[in-house]
């Protein structure tokens, strides 16, 4: 159901700063710590002496260490030693590619010899010292897929988030869909409306009147296996909506990491990207606690919608142009997926 070989954020380092965390990622059960300052590995989360979880156990010397007998593996996943006992001949623990880069700790699940770190996708905002960022993350029991759809199409702000960020201009509006190689781009452009109360306070927070008719924008960026990220803001009228000057616009990026953990659940790392105001602390987190009662609005719905879709899994869900940017993300994941299956039974074939 989800691709392998593909990067996907796993955690953040402060989950791995005080002990190893156990971490399940498209169905593979890992875990991940930090040897030393600067280094992060993830290996199966399994001893092979008695099969307890290795993420029970702790790091000493650059090894992690079974918390049930004792049993040490070293960072490539050889046992090392063990109390009064001999376990050098032990199989290797299964080691998965892991990088540390923007502020996330990324996995490959996959196929550890196609893994490219240069394949994760620049974020300028998490290097750039003129950006501030605040997040966070939820346990989600949905299909990631249901999230992407979730993502792709934001006409459901206008009903789960009305006290937010909905307004009945965004149905009104009518979502352009395109696809550019394996992005899926969705936009949404409103004109001389008012700001809902979210963005009336990040006006507010960027110097501006929020009392004013404003153009707003929303472009939705879907790239494999699972992320989307979302241009968002609003300008005062007449200013040149998306294209205004910054003096003239609140504006940020919705940043949205999906991380598949079974069939019908995801970690889902979410926060905000912005370029105003970068060093107001005080901003980044009354941003951070909006967004974050925002998206716990969505976990509702979603959690609802997998359990309906779960216990019904004979009926068929139904399409319409609002719902171009999930379709055309799934059938981009589907040729995927099936390229991915291809190789791996071209590659059993020859073993």
């Amino acid at each position: 159901m989800f691709l392998k070989n593909a990067w996907y954020v796993a955690c953040t380092p402060d989950e791995i700063a005080e002990k190893p965390l156990g971490r399940k990622i498209c169905g593979e059960q890992m875990v991940l710590f930090r040897p030393q300052e600067g280094e992060v590995t993830a290996l199966d989360d399994f001893c092979p002496h008695r099969g307890a979880p290795l993420s029970l156990g702790f790091v000493r010397d650059r090894q992690i260490v079974c918390g049930y007998h004792g049993l040490a593996a070293d960072c490539s996943g050889k046992c090392a030693s063990m109390p009064g006992q001999r376990v050098g001949g032990f199989p290797k623990i299964r080691r998965y590619p892991a990088v540390e880069r923007y502020g996330f700790v990324w996995v490959w699940p996959g196929d550890a010899a196609l893994a490219d770190p240069a394949a994760i996708h620049h974020l300028e905002w998490a290097e750039n010292p003129e950006w501030a960022y605040g997040g966070g993350m939820y346990h989600i029991g949905c299909d990631y897929r249901l999230m992407i759809d979730n993502l792709m199409d934001l006409t459901h702000e206008t009903y789960v988030h009305a006290s937010s960020i909905g307004q009945s201009e965004i149905e009104e509006a009518a979502p352009i869909t395109k696809t550019e190689g394996e992005t899926v781009v969705t936009s949404r452009f409103m004109e001389n409306i008012m700001p809902p109360p979210f963005w009336s306070a990040a006006l507010r927070g960027n110097g501006l009147a929020d009392d004013v008719p404003c153009d707003r924008w929303q472009i939705c960026r879907f790239t494999p296996p699972s992320h989307v990220m979302i241009e968002v803001g609003v300008a005062h009228a007449g200013k040149g909506g998306y294209h205004a000057d910054a003096t003239d616009k609140a504006a940020s990026i919705v940043v949205d990491f999906i991380t598949p953990e079974t069939e019908s659940s995801i970690w889902y790392f979410w926060g905000m990207a912005r370029n105003f105001k970068p060093d107001d602390a005080n901003l980044t987190a009354t941003i951070r606690e909006g967004q974050g009662k925002i998206f716990a609005e969505d976990m509702e719905m979603l959690e609802a919608q997998q359990r309906n879709v779960s216990t019904n899994p004979h009926r068929k869900l139904l399409m319409l142009n609002i719902d171009g940017g999930g379709v055309q993300s799934r059938r981009i994941l589907d040729r995927l997926r099936l390229i991915e299956a291809e190789r791996v039974t071209e590659i059993g074939g020859q073993s």
